[in-house]
């Protein structure tokens, strides 16, 4: 899948370079919200001026980049600024227009690509890739149907009963459990479509799930891949709330399953840059349980941010590594982690009424490492950062991460 400049491999950039109109080295990202201001702080402390577009005036990249070019991601004159700034350029969410990208790519080394953001974008087409590459993953995804029509719904309906009860998604625009109704029946399916506005959406087949993973990979233009062993998650809402990130997290052969698959999906679709593959551990009546693949995200992800603290190299880095056509360290995770997640409910008590968090008492447990995204205002469901806890050992590590949850009124422990 290359287009426009992609190509095989790429000239590395290297930080405190100039090209050969005199430009320093700089790198850019579509977005502006906290992967991009993580990234602008990974490539500004390798070296690199940053550059962000984002039509938000107030957005965490925005405000800690070199320059911010606060215009709409498909605007003409922004995306020629951006691309006269900057020697190669990524992307911090996957709903940024991929034409946008495309255009981008006609004149600078962008990683991901459109093509392979569109399909991140649209769960049709994902799952057709995954159904795809089935054979070489190893792992397939949910028995699904897709309803862009009524007469595929009345299909459904019809002939298709084993997929319920299931999961109705629409095909564009979903992510922390937005976009997504269960159902039960042929009637309960009707109203969610009718619910969703009737537009594209898959059916899934509702699974026995009993764990959620992920696995961060990251691939450079030349095909060289690294990755992180997969992290176990939690969601509570549709949202993430904890990450568990440590030797034992998981059974080992399932994770070497899931690293191993995500590769090849990577592979697959010759990407370039951080990919996240998410999936879900089902009771098969094996004794670990079988794997099935949810989604990619086509950027570093909410479920990778323990590897700024616990890890030699970030996903962030190896973002920044990517993309500029630098060789891709193998990372290695040096502390066990966990990681919980801080939504805007933390700023408010039980009876609404704003209030500031107890950082004295959380700052003040060992191994405890506090990210906030520079987000001016709090509100329910809103991501405002993320708390991550290390320590010598798994045990002091759940320890930690109990008070802490229980400091801040967070969910998502129980099983610990």
């Amino acid at each position: 899948m290359k287009e426009g400049i992609q190509v095989a491999a790429m000239t590395p950039v290297f930080p405190g370079s100039e090209d050969a109109a005199g430009q320093l080295a700089t790198l850019g990202v579509m977005g502006g919200g906290q992967l991009g201001r993580m990234f602008v702080h990974a490539a500004q402390r390798l070296g690199y001026f940053t550059a962000v577009l984002d039509p938000d005036a107030q957005s965490p990249a925005g405000r800690v980049s070199h320059y911010h070019i606060q215009t709409d991601y498909n605007d003409p004159a922004g995306l020629s600024q951006l691309a006269q700034l900057c020697q190669a350029i990524t992307t911090e969410f996957e709903n940024v227009p991929a034409q946008a990208l495309h255009v981008l790519a006609q004149t600078r080394p962008v990683a991901p690509g459109a093509a392979v953001v569109g399909i991140a974008q649209n769960r049709i087409e994902e799952k057709a890739h995954f159904a795809a590459c089935a054979d070489l993953s190893g792992v397939s995804c949910a028995p699904y149907a897709v309803i862009e029509t009524l007469a595929q719904l009345q299909a459904i309906q019809a002939d298709r009963a084993d997929l319920l009860p299931g999961i109705l998604k629409t095909a564009r625009m979903g992510y922390d459990g937005k976009g997504q109704v269960r159902v039960r029946t042929a009637v309960e399916l009707t109203a969610a479509w009718a619910e969703l506005g009737s537009v594209a959406c898959v059916l899934e087949k509702m699974l026995p799930l009993t764990a959620e993973c992920s696995v961060l990979v990251a691939r450079g233009w030349d095909g060289q891949v690294v990755s992180f062993a997969p992290q176990r998650n939690v969601h509570v809402d549709g949202i993430l709330a904890v990450t568990h990130a440590y030797e034992g997290n998981m059974p080992p052969a399932l994770a070497t399953r899931a690293r191993e698959a995500a590769v090849s999906i990577a592979h697959h679709l010759g990407y370039v840059g951080v990919l996240c593959v998410e999936f879900f551990v089902v009771d098969d009546g094996s004794a670990h349980g079988g794997l099935v693949v949810n989604e990619m995200a086509p950027r570093p992800h909410n479920s990778g941010h323990y590897t700024l603290d616990a890890c030699d190299a970030s996903q962030f880095d190896l973002q920044v590594h990517a993309m500029a056509g630098l060789p891709l360290p193998p990372p290695r995770q040096h502390s066990p982690a966990i990681m919980l997640n801080l939504l805007g409910e933390v700023w408010f008590d039980a009876r609404g009424q704003r209030r500031e968090p107890d950082w004295t008492a959380v700052l003040s447990l060992p191994g405890t490492h506090l990210h906030l995204y520079g987000k001016l205002h709090a509100r329910a469901g809103r991501k405002m950062g993320h708390l991550t806890i290390t320590g010598p050992n798994v045990a002091s590590v759940k320890t930690v991460a109990r008070r802490a949850a229980g400091l801040l009124g967070l969910p998502g422990l129980d099983d610990i």
